[in-house]
């Protein structure tokens, strides 16, 4: 190897460890955050939960540093739990093993339809490398596009590699720009999905949306594994990874669980703006919404696990408004529904 490509590896390989120290950091400062907010509601975690957490995951995932998010988890819990996958190992351990490069075309918002063949979102038209194309991938002027929803009240545009709400933008018909949006970058244009009468009790803008996870197994098989509510706040136009309330489902039955979270895992028995408690409602047509999902899974086994985001609209009809087949965290669902991937045998992955 010459010299120059000897130095170009090392200054790769010394790039790539100032980024996982750099991700493991953030990750488990967020864990150490969580954990304060949880211990102001349930105190300390106990010493012994701890020292449990640190051989685990030095023993199972080979680095004391994946045991924070296993102490998040486990004051939660109430318990300590085999199975649990610590969110940064699964970032920066599991994701890249089991979806890699193929779960990121998920980044890629306008290759929805293409993929699974068939229209599964509620796409009008699509912005690639400087021109307009239809839901179809027919080629649009720009006086199509506007023309395009023209009677529509509202739209939204989303930006290629968003997630976490942001890159996403809420148009109102007299606020329409086809301009400006150019300007923001390749990304689709969707109508705005009026929601189900259900949600409209929680007295949020912002349409809430029921994020389920799936996973393919060892033997090719498609489940879900994890699901939650997803809503927003006042004064937003869209749920938003900041401020959002997070509300676990119940998997078999659709039941919201009685108590739901800030993003901080501070926890609270009703929606904050509305006072709407949690207990003893049930998402609708919620096992339609799972059929759906576990459906496009089996479409696409070469991504292993995939967090869907679903909103159930005014006609009771699940509508997939995104996918995510690459980083889709899952603290929230290991904290209050996990272990969920426990059969899936993840922790060997790095060895």
């Amino acid at each position: 190897m010459l010299k120059s490509e000897k130095l170009k590896l090392v200054v790769q390989q010394a790039a790539e460890k100032v980024t996982r120290y750099r991700y493991h950091y953030i990750s488990n400062k967020i864990a150490l955050t969580s954990l304060a907010e949880i211990e102001k509601e349930k105190g300390k975690l106990s010493s012994q939960i701890k020292k449990i957490a640190n051989t685990y995951a030095n023993d199972v995932f080979g680095w004391k540093g994946y045991a924070p998010w296993l102490y998040v988890y486990a004051h939660l819990a109430g318990e300590f739990k085999e199975g649990w996958i610590p969110d940064n190992y699964y970032g920066k351990v599991v994701i890249p093993k089991i979806q890699g490069d193929y779960g990121k075309v998920s980044f890629l918002k306008p290759f929805t339809n293409q993929l699974f063949h068939q229209f599964i979102g509620p796409d009008l038209a699509y912005f690639i490398n400087g021109k307009w194309f239809s839901s179809s991938y027919e080629l649009l002027s720009r006086d199509k596009v506007i023309k395009m929803v023209a009677n529509l009240e509202k739209i939204i545009y989303k930006a290629d590699y968003t997630y976490q709400g942001r890159g996403v933008f809420v148009i109102k018909d007299n606020e329409f720009d086809v301009i400006q949006l150019e300007n923001i970058g390749n990304g689709v244009l969707q109508y705005f999905i009026p929601q189900h009468d259900f949600f409209k009790q929680f007295n949020t803008p912002a349409v809430a949306t029921l994020r389920l996870t799936t996973a393919i197994d060892k033997n090719g098989f498609e489940s879900l594994r994890a699901s939650f509510l997803r809503m927003g706040r006042m004064g937003h136009t869209h749920v938003q990874s900041n401020d959002q309330i997070l509300v676990p489902v119940d998997l078999t039955t659709g039941h919201l669980h009685e108590m739901g979270y800030f993003t901080s895992f501070k926890s609270t028995d009703k929606h904050p703006d509305s006072n709407c408690t949690f207990k003893d409602k049930i998402i609708p047509n919620f096992k339609e919404c799972v059929q759906r999902v576990l459906a496009l899974q089996k479409e696409m086994p070469m991504i292993q696990t995939i967090g869907w985001d679903i909103v159930v609209n005014e006609d009771n009809q699940p509508v997939i408004m995104e996918w995510n087949g690459y980083g889709s965290g899952i603290c929230f669902s290991e904290a209050t529904q996990g272990p969920s991937f426990k059969d899936l045998c993840w922790e060997h992955l790095h060895k």
